[in-house]
């Protein structure tokens, strides 16, 4: 079987993080999200990947190769990124009569996946509180009869996953779509005429489902996929440190004296872990990080390469690669009022829906001693924090704040 794996867009609602990574690439759990569907894939029987790349394209070929555990992998170049339509159409000289759609930026487990792999023509649909947020699914029959953009009076609570089951023939409607309100080349649309034409999907009603929009929504799929590890302690831990729950230690790590870890946490390779910090539950920490002493971390993801060695809270935060704190920095992770947080994102302020959030941090950010980061701050690569500072909002890749 086939899939066709849409990866070509950076993720802007990701910045900061995308500056330096396209979002399929951003780790939960240690890996790259890419990585976790392409396991699930794999799991379900697919045997060869058709990726469809674009931004920042070496990142997902240097990671994945030409072939990945059993899967072949062909890259097909979207150089402009004109919506899901038109990355469909990039691939048409490659694809078999049967194929599987996904984004590259959403998990799909593998049985849910089975179910859709027995469809010719299915549209993956998953049941959510808040339906209005998405592209709800009407469905009369077992087959989906529309599809509408986040409308005000939802008629189900039923949303498309952008996970399908097609046949070449859907290119037929493809070739013929036209661009959309958002100015994008959309399946949706695709979809929507080949209905009209008397054409059938079945609705695959799907029980599991990682969608990832925002920096915030990494630390609820880190915690989704933490919740399922089994402990393996394939590095060093020292006498008197210790460890609760399923927490799993890479090779070449050390977790000195002192340590004190309740999982479920991760922890890459070559790390080095201590003395005498606090590593609490849902954090992840990628290979050859340095976690030093009266260093408290709380449900985060910390990055391969980043040093917080020196009496660092950080907490519901999401921290990127090659970071280095000072002394005594520490990022505020609830509001005074203990609101809402709300979050710049692109000039325009965001909800989160989450009481507790901290920051999120490009790679490469160089903080001074006793630099505070207030809560809901999103932070650009390359950025330097001074010693004292007070950083609040966004700020641009490559500032200085003094």
């Amino acid at each position: 079987m086939q899939a066709v794996i849409l990866a070509a867009g950076e993720g802007t609602r990701m910045r900061p993080l995308t500056y330096t990574r396209p979002k399929v690439m951003l780790p939960i759990a240690n890996r790259p999200i890419l990585e976790h569907l392409m396991e699930e894939l794999a799991k379900a029987g697919v045997d060869e990947a058709v990726i469809v790349v674009g931004y920042r394209d070496e990142t997902i070929r240097s990671h994945f190769g030409e072939k990945w555990n059993d899967i072949r992998i062909r890259y097909v170049r979207q150089s402009k990124q004109l919506g899901t339509a038109h990355a469909l159409l990039s691939a048409e000289h490659v694809l078999e009569d049967r194929f599987l759609m996904l984004n590259g930026d959403a998990i799909i487990f593998e049985d849910d996946l089975r179910k859709l792999v027995k469809e010719r023509n299915g549209i993956a649909v998953f049941e959510v509180p808040n339906p209005e947020d998405f592209g709800v699914v009407e469905v009369v029959d077992g087959k989906v009869s529309r599809i509408v953009e986040k409308p005000e009076k939802p008629k189900s609570n039923l949303i498309n996953a952008g996970v399908y089951a097609f046949t070449k023939e859907i290119l037929n409607y493809v070739k013929k779509t036209t661009v959309s309100i958002r100015g994008e080349y959309e399946i949706t649309d695709s979809i929507t005429m080949a209905i009209s034409e008397g054409f059938e999907f079945k609705a695959v009603k799907i029980e599991r489902w990682i969608d990832v929009g925002y920096p915030w929504d990494l630390l609820k799929a880190n915690e989704e996929l933490l919740k399922n590890i089994e402990s393996k302690i394939d590095g060093e831990v020292e006498e008197n440190a210790t460890i609760k729950g399923n927490v799993v230690v890479g090779e070449g790590s050390v977790i000195m004296s002192g340590v004190y870890i309740v999982g479920p946490v991760m922890i890459g390779k070559n790390c080095r872990i201590g003395p005498n910090c606090y590593i609490r539950p849902y954090t992840s920490i990628g290979d050859n990080c340095h976690v030093g002493a009266a260093v408290e971390i709380k449900n985060s993801i910390i990055m391969a390469g980043t040093k917080l060695p020196h009496h660092n809270y950080v907490g519901d935060s999401v921290i990127g690669e090659n970071c280095n704190f000072g002394a005594g920095t520490k990022i505020a992770n609830l509001r005074l009022d203990e609101g809402e947080v709300i979050v710049n994102v692109k000039g325009k302020a965001v909800r989160t829906g989450r009481k507790k959030f901290g920051a999120a941090i490009g790679d490469n950010v160089k903080t001074g001693i006793n630099a505070s980061i207030n809560v809901g701050s999103m932070i650009g690569n390359d950025v330097f924090i001074g010693p004292g500072a007070v950083v609040s909002g966004f700020v641009e890749p490559h500032s200085k704040v003094y």
